[in-house]
């Protein structure tokens, strides 16, 4: 029976699959609870790994959990931003593989100090670095309404959303928006009856990436892996809402979107980009994995293999 508020890594199998290269030297860009990174090393017994994650616990945890490999690992703190320096600073050597898993650890969604979800009464604070940044709650004292509804929009699809800003951004700016239930409150009142959890989590995953620059860090990591990765080298995305995918498809893929004014011309062709596609659909969860892990259910792999000319 599994344990309650254990974190189990998503597509585990699925991902070493087509993670697995031979030896060389990997990057986990998203460690958490390493669960991926552990299983990988034993998988591939020649293989190196830098590990990364910019939450500090997921550091800590990860560093006692590997600790027995020895040299077979390094882990830093370091948001995607900082991953080219961090690369340089241990050698720059091409990577043979890269995994970016962009899904919340079960350590983050079950501690309400994190503020990760409306479920558990706790500081609006929503960094994935608690020592870093400014928590959502102070962010939204001074954030324009019209800002914050691009912000929802953005970041959560999240339906009427002026109208949701209007709400939060006025009980921010009056001192009653410190903690997950009295955003939930706001939200609420706003809608005018109880929320459905869709929407709740709409409005939290929009913060979230607000607060941390999620999908403009993503970018820059995207930007970057091209040049990180050897000839052959393997990355796998594991994105848990069509936000992340779209970015990644588009990234990986090559794809610009062009000027929604102008009509794509006939005869244009995308320009061959550095990656193949390995997986012609996206990979999801089996029925087995979602009935045990329902955390699993909303996410979506994609393997990209960097060409060799």
């Amino acid at each position: 029976m599994e344990t309650p508020g254990r974190h189990r890594p998503v597509l585990l199998q699925e991902t070493l699959g087509f993670l697995r290269n031979g030896p060389g030297l990997y990057l986990d860009a998203t460690l958490g609870e390493a669960g991926h990174a552990r299983a990988l090393l034993e998988a591939e017994p020649e293989a190196r790994l830098l590990g990364c994650d910019r939450d500090p616990a997921a550091v800590a945890h990860a560093r006692g959990l590997l600790a027995t490999l020895g040299a077979r690992v390094i882990v830093e703190q370091a948001s995607f931003r900082q991953l080219p320096e961090i690369h340089r600073r241990h050698g720059g050597e091409p990577f043979a593989g890269a995994l970016f898993d962009l899904g919340l650890s079960s350590r983050q969604l079950d501690d309400p100090e994190r503020g990760m979800s409306f479920m558990a009464e706790g500081p609006l604070d929503l960094r994935m670095d608690p020592g870093s940044g400014t928590p959502a709650a102070e962010a939204l004292k001074r954030v324009e309404e019209r800002e914050l509804a691009e912000v929802l929009r953005r970041h959560g699809e999240v339906p009427r959303a002026a109208h949701l800003a209007r709400a939060i951004s006025g009980a921010a700016r009056a001192g009653r928006l410190e903690t997950t239930s009295a955003l939930v409150a706001t939200v609420e009142r706003c809608l005018g009856g109880r929320a459905h959890p869709r929407r709740l989590a709409q409005v939290f995953q929009a913060l979230r990436r607000w607060v941390n620059e999620e999908a403009e860090e993503l970018e820059a990591a995207l930007s970057w892996l091209p040049a990180a990765m050897r000839p052959g080298g393997v990355v796998v995305t594991i994105a848990f809402h069509s936000l992340e995918d779209r970015t990644i498809k588009q990234a990986l893929r090559g794809i610009q979107a062009a000027p929604r004014r102008l009509p794509p011309l006939p005869t244009s062709r995308p320009a061959e980009g550095p990656w193949e596609t390995l997986t012609r659909h996206v990979v999801t969860p089996t029925s087995v994995e979602r009935a045990s892990n329902p955390r699993s259910r909303s996410a979506r792999l994609r393997a990209f293999r960097r060409r060799t000319s």
